[in-house]
Formats: C-alpha cells, sequence, structure tokens
C-alpha cells in the first residue's frame, strides 16, 4: 500500500491549489465577496440557469414517451428526484464554498484512497457533458428554425448547425469579462416566450384534447415510459444546483442554499405543468407528439401565423444565447482544473494576445458541433449517463465520505431527514440510468473508459497517485 503525504495549507502557501484553504478562504470572504445573495435573488438564479429553450424541444419527445397528456408525471418525478439531489447539493456546497462545485467535493472526499482520479475523471467528463447540453440548444434551434424554411435537407439541416456552432465558438474567441447581460436577457426573453406560449394556449383551450387520456396508460409499459420521461424531465430542470457554486456569496449558505434549490424546482415545476396543459389543449396529443416546433404550433393555431413568426424568432434567440452563456461558462472548467494540476495541463494555457481559455473552448466547440448529428433523445440520454456515474452518484457518495472522514467540517447546512434523500437521489438517478438509451450507454461508458486510460498516463508522466503516495490536503479543515 503507499503511503498518504498530508499537506496542511498555510498562509504562506500561496499556490492556486490552496486557493480554497482556511485562511484564504476567510480572506476572501473578508475582502473580496460579499454576501449579498439572499433567498430570493439565489432563487431567481436557479431558475434563470434553468430556464431555456428545454421545455420549447422536449415537450413533444415527453407526451410521445410517455404516451399522453399524462406526461405531466414526468415533470413531477423531475422535481422529486431534483429536489432529493438538490439537498445533497445543498449540504455540500454550503460546507464547501467557492468555485469548483462537484470537482472540490469530489478532490475532497475521494483524495485518501484514489488521489486525483475523481476529479480528474469529473473534468473528463465536462469535456462531453457540456458541449453535449449545448448541442440539444443548437438542435432545438435548427428545429425552430424548420418553421421558415419547413423543407430543409438532411445537409442544410447539419450545416445550418455547424454554421452556428462556429459562430458562437468565434464570438467567444476573445476576452469577456461578464455573461450578466446576456443572463438576464436569456431569461427575460425566456420568461416572455413561456407566458406567451401558455397564454396562446389557455385562449383556445380544449379539455377534451388536454386530458384526453388513453384506456390503460397505467399498464405494464407505463414504468417503462416514466424512465425515459424521467430523463427528460431532469434534463429540463438542470441548473437548479447553480447557488451550490456560489456558496461564497450567500447570505446564511445554511438556509439559502436549500431554499434556493428547493423553491426553484418547485417553482418550475409548476412552469413546466402550466405549460405542458397549455399545449395539450390546443391539439390532439397524437399531433403534438410529432411536431418539430410545438410552441411555433401553438401560437399559430391561437393568435395566427405572425404571432408564430415572432414567438418563433424569441425562442431561436433564446437557444443561441443559452449555448453563448454555456460554452463561455464552461470553457472556464477544464482551464481551473488544470491550473490546480488535477488535469491535463494543455488545458490550462491562455490565449496569448486575449487570455482566454482558448485549447478548452476550441475542445468544447469541436465537441459540440459533433453532438448536433445526433438525435435530440440520443443527445439527451449521452449527456446524462455520463454525467450520473461520475458527479450525481459520486457526490452522494462523497456526502457520506466526507461525513465520516471530516466530521468536524463546518456544515452550516446539513441534509434534512439523512440519509433519506440520499437514498431517493440514488435510486433515481439509478433509475434513469438503466433506462437511458443502449446507444449513450455504451458511447458514455466508452468517454469514461477512455478517461481512465488517460489518466492512467498523466499520473504516470506527473508522479501522481497510483504512481507515487498519495497527497491529501484537507482544504476546509481547520481552526478558526
Amino acid at each position: 500500500m503507499l503511503a498518504i503525504r498530508r499537506l496542511i495549507p498555510t498562509a504562506s502557501n500561496n499556490t492556486k491549489a490552496d486557493m480554497h484553504g482556511p485562511q484564504t478562504t476567510r480572506a476572501t470572504r473578508d475582502g473580496h465577496f460579499h454576501r449579498s445573495i439572499g433567498l430570493f435573488s439565489g432563487t431567481a438564479i436557479n431558475m434563470t440557469q434553468m430556464c431555456g429553450i428545454g421545455p420549447f424541444i422536449t415537450i413533444p419527445i415527453m407526451v410521445a414517451t410517455m404516451g399522453g397528456p399524462q406526461a405531466v408525471i414526468g415533470w413531477i418525478a423531475g422535481a422529486i428526484l431534483a429536489v432529493a439531489d438538490g439537498m445533497v447539493w445543498a449540504e455540500l456546497g454550503a460546507a464547501m464554498p467557492g468555485s469548483g462545485g462537484t470537482y472540490v467535493y469530489l478532490r475532497e472526499a475521494f483524495q485518501y484512497r484514489t488521489g486525483k482520479l475523481m476529479p480528474f475523471l469529473f473534468i473528463w467528463t465536462v469535456l462531453l457533458t457540456i458541449p453535449l447540453l449545448m448541442s440539444t440548444g443548437i438542435i432545438g434551434m435548427v428545429e425552430y428554425l424548420e418553421f421558415f424554411f419547413p423543407h430543409l435537407g438532411w445537409w442544410p439541416v447539419h450545416l445550418v448547425s455547424l454554421a452556428s456552432t462556429a459562430l458562437v465558438t468565434v464570438l467567444l474567441y476573445r476576452r469577456i469579462e461578464s455573461i450578466r447581460a446576456i443572463t438576464i436577457a436569456l431569461w427575460v426573453i425566456m420568461l416572455l416566450s413561456a407566458v406567451g406560449v401558455s397564454a396562446a394556449g389557455f385562449s383556445d383551450f380544449h379539455s377534451s384534447f388536454a386530458f384526453a387520456y388513453p384506456a390503460g396508460m397505467f399498464g405494464g409499459h407505463f414504468f417503462v415510459g416514466l424512465g425515459a420521461g424521467l430523463i427528460i424531465g431532469i434534463y429540463d430542470y438542470l441548473g437548479y444546483f447553480t447557488t451550490a457554486y456560489m456558496g461564497d456569496e450567500l447570505r446564511n449558505p445554511g438556509r439559502t442554499m436549500p431554499g434556493s434549490i428547493i423553491i426553484s424546482v418547485i417553482a418550475m415545476m409548476f412552469v413546466y405543468l402550466i405549460l405542458n396543459i397549455s399545449v395539450l389543449g390546443v391539439a390532439p396529443w397524437q399531433e403534438i407528439a410529432q411536431s418539430q416546433s410545438v410552441a411555433s404550433l401553438v401560437v399559430e393555431r391561437s393568435w395566427g401565423h405572425v404571432a408564430a413568426s415572432v414567438m418563433t424568432i424569441l425562442i431561436i434567440v433564446t437557444a443561441f444565447a443559452s449555448v453563448f452563456a454555456g460554452l463561455l461558462g464552461g470553457s472556464r472548467v477544464p482551464f481551473q482544473a488544470a491550473h490546480e494540476k488535477v488535469f491535463l495541463s494543455v488545458f490550462g494555457k491562455l490565449h496569448a494576445k486575449h487570455g482566454f481559455p482558448h485549447v478548452a473552448l476550441l475542445t468544447m466547440g469541436v465537441v459540440t458541433a459533433i453532438g448536433t448529428f445526433f438525435d435530440l433523445t440520443d443527445v439527451i440520454n449521452m449527456l446524462l449517463a455520463a454525467t450520473i456515474i461520475v458527479q450525481s452518484i459520486a457526490q452522494i457518495a462523497a456526502l457520506m465520505v466526507l461525513r465520516k472522514r471530516q466530521p468536524t467540517l463546518s456544515r452550516p447546512y446539513k441534509q434534512w431527514l439523512y440519509p433519506v434523500p440520499c437514498v431517493i437521489a440514488l435510486l433515481g438517478w439509478i433509475y434513469v440510468y438503466v433506462s437511458a438509451s443502449t446507444l449513450s450507454l455504451i458511447l458514455s461508458g466508452a468517454w469514461i473508459v477512455i478517461g481512465l486510460v488517460v489518466f492512467a498516463i498523466w499520473a504516470r508522466v506527473n508522479r501522481s497517485w497510483p504512481f507515487a503516495s498519495v497527497e491529501v490536503r484537507e482544504a476546509y479543515l481547520g481552526s478558526d
């Protein structure tokens, strides 16, 4: 068995890897960050990240998957899983505030036995999952573009997808200091779109369509459909954990962290339910299930072609802006890890002139472009299958490990009814994983296996575990 070398952060040790140490964290709190984000603003931040083009492209898939108006059950099940998992995020985020999120939690929990393996694998997975999430935005944007150009063939569709991805990458190929204005604009446009589509649906609402439940809908096939529906549902809730990345800026993290997560999930559940019911009340569910641009269909049926054209443009802008903001933030994640010597050093390089992580941006841009060649459902399945093992289930294990390994760790919030939420989240994620498509399981599994090989090579070159002793740095433990 290899020896363990325990490193204790000190005030004089100012390497980037120590930026979350006890001394530095207190200084950051006192000197740089202001605890200005309360429950209301934290909830708004989470909801902003959860909102986007998601429901406008997934309602037909959810209805088709669930086989009728009972599709609402998919969003309710997704909300239950998101709340349970959000309570995992809340405890970890409140205890270990600052940038990094999952990367930090896995680093702290699993360093005792496997060194840097788990945070490395997480960043490796991020190189796949964030671009795939952006691919769904591009795919959705092109689907709504077909409202104006209904006879686009296979090649034109994919050429537009590639051109859109290239345009986003080019626009990001420079120093961009803040995306606050983009995020606010995205939220406003999305809100207008959701309210507009719901209003259009209810203005020409037919209960005979909205509640036309098929016979035997709770038969033996129901749970198969529910698993696939849960995949779509949890995809639409992604972003409920955003405040977990902002622990150092929250007022009373023990209250704001869990409150913002739970309230945002429940609020978005009602948004999705209202949107879903309003859409189903406009046309038979079989027609909704076949629609490529369901929001445009609803508005056109209720208010005419001009109104539908305006709504379609808003949704296209929302999709493009969400991809822009997502790639901008996502490209910084592998850079941070590489800079802390926990990931491939090439991703830690900045552009010589503009000073942004260009290697990560280009890599993610390429993966995004590749993702647009897959079916939307396959992309969602792949990104969740890859995320579940290395992030979702790993975080549940991390919470349990840290409770045992670091019992004196300051925890402003401790999970209510522990370990019940952990068990619910674990069972939910396993159910989602086994419900994913075979293709997504194969491709995501292959990506993780390749990551293990890359890690072994990287660890050998850098003389890290398993080719050297384990280095333990308990960054968040220390006397006050």
